[in-house]
């Protein structure tokens, strides 16, 4: 029998050649009435918005110029739009960075804000991927996509598909999948070309170009491009799942309204009050900063062991919470939280956990206590949390003793929970009275009350 990795795999493959072949089969993609943005010799139908770049047009090339002391420039259509697809050819000096902002709006002191096809040269080699301009950061970061982060040539003209139909968002790159976004924020906005600000001055003068800009707007399901089944989707819709999602397994651990599912973790209902749930919310009050002092942990009513876990979180200042897997709660029944491994949820620069344990290993993302959260897939690039007050996305994945911790799509933790090195970094942590700590056949997932504000929503989770 093949592994489990492998078996999805080939079976990815098979599917992506039978799509493509029926593509090929039904003939070519229908005649649509393509409008081209880009109007002979002047900037018709554009304006100019945010820094003071300089913009022109040559060739039926729209060239944008880099300036010091100036902050983002777009060029910005003066039509909205909502559903479309959107195809353009770009070329950048290297080492700039830039963007298309599609579904994009003006918003307080008349700042650019909405989501952004990013144009990303560097090491990190995140071109293709969605990003939020001025509102939720990077929702489609390509550590998500290791074949996507190979699509981009630099110093070469680049094609570029963005497919924005409904809340599906879906980027190629020079033929290549980089994208696959579900998201419901924004139904509407403008297209916007990119010149981004710059540190260095001597960087003064440098140009960002885009050609064979044109814009679809009927006919767009016949038009589609069949999605690469190996591009992961990621969907930011709050207490619900796509139809992707429930045909993959997925199902929703909280739903959004009430307890179900769910108790006390050494109770047997659930807690009656300090555990609230409003507006698809589901959030802990704040009490005395404590472990399990106020309303108490909460754990699911089932146990699992290989399995995929999302979640989303939101932190108030100082906040300290958790989220903990393989638990058993019948291990703990006096003071303090339940026991089981813990994905950590930390305000790293206030709360005083963070410089305690070793090296780091209670700060955000960590597995508490035993092993230190960093960014594990782009060198030099720190791990990356959105903020108090933002709304930032948890994924565990437990995998035949495999586990791993992505925090905001970029993992920060990967370790055997049955080898060796496991078992001797829980003999030099808290956890080192607990006999066979975490490698119970299966446990319950947790929400810990520490006694500080923490807000939940979109858990949900897939077995295999």
């Amino acid at each position: 029998m093949l592994p489990r990795t492998q078996f999805m795999k080939n079976n990815a493959q098979i599917q992506f050649v039978t799509i493509c072949m029926a593509g090929l089969l039904a003939g070519p993609i229908q005649a649509a009435e393509w409008q081209t943005l880009i109007s002979g010799s002047d900037l018709a139908g554009w304006e100019q918005v945010g820094g003071t770049a300089r913009y022109e047009v040559h060739g039926g090339e729209i060239v944008g110029y880099t300036v010091a002391d100036s902050p983002n420039t777009f060029l910005v259509t003066k039509k909205q739009y909502s559903d479309f697809i959107l195809e353009y050819e770009t070329r950048l000096d290297a080492p700039m960075n830039s963007g298309v902002q599609i579904r994009s709006n003006i918003g307080v002191k008349g700042i650019v804000q909405g989501y952004q096809v990013e144009v990303d040269p560097t090491h990190r080699r995140f071109s293709g991927g969605l990003y939020d301009e001025k509102r939720r950061k990077w929702m489609y970061p390509l550590s998500r996509n290791e074949k996507g982060r190979d699509a981009f040539r630099n110093g070469d003209w680049n094609r570029f598909r963005v497919e924005a139909i409904g809340d599906s968002f879906r980027v190629w790159v020079n033929g290549i999948q980089t994208a696959d976004m579900i998201d419901n924020m924004t139904a509407k906005g403008f297209i916007g070309l990119q010149v981004h600000s710059i540190k260095d001055p001597e960087l003064a003068g440098r140009s960002v170009r885009w050609r064979n800009l044109r814009i679809l707007t009927d006919d767009l399901e016949a038009n589609r491009m069949p999605r690469d089944p190996e591009v992961v989707p990621i969907s930011y819709l709050q207490n619900r799942l796509t139809d992707l999602e429930k045909r993959h397994g997925w199902r929703l651990l909280w739903d959004g309204k009430t307890s179900a599912g769910w108790r006390g973790a050494n109770l047997d209902h659930f807690p009656p009050e300090g555990w609230n749930m409003e507006d698809g919310v589901l959030s802990v009050d704040e009490t005395d900063g404590r472990e399990s002092t106020g309303p108490g942990d909460i754990v699911t009513l089932d146990s699992f062991n290989n399995f995929e876990l999302q979640f989303e979180f939101l932190i108030s200042e100082g906040a300290n919470s958790g989220v903990k897997y393989f638990v058993d709660p019948d291990l703990n029944t006096g003071p303090g939280s339940a026991i089981g491994c813990e994905f950590q949820i930390l305000d790293d620069a206030v709360h005083p956990d963070a410089k305690l344990g070793v090296n780091g290993n209670r700060t955000l993302g960590s597995l508490y206590d035993l092993i230190t959260a960093e960014n594990l897939q782009t060198e030099g690039r720190a791990k990356q949390f959105k903020g108090i007050g933002q709304w930032n996305q948890g994924r565990v994945v437990s995998d035949n003793g495999h586990v791993e911790h992505w925090l905001n799509n970029e993992k920060v933790v990967e370790f055997d929970r049955s080898s060796q090195t496991f078992r001797a970094l829980v003999a030099y942590s808290k956890y080192k009275d607990w006999d066979g700590f975490c490698q119970w056949p299966d446990g319950r997932i947790l929400l810990q009350d520490h006694g500080n504000a923490v807000s939940f929503r979109s858990i949900k989770v897939r077995e295999w």
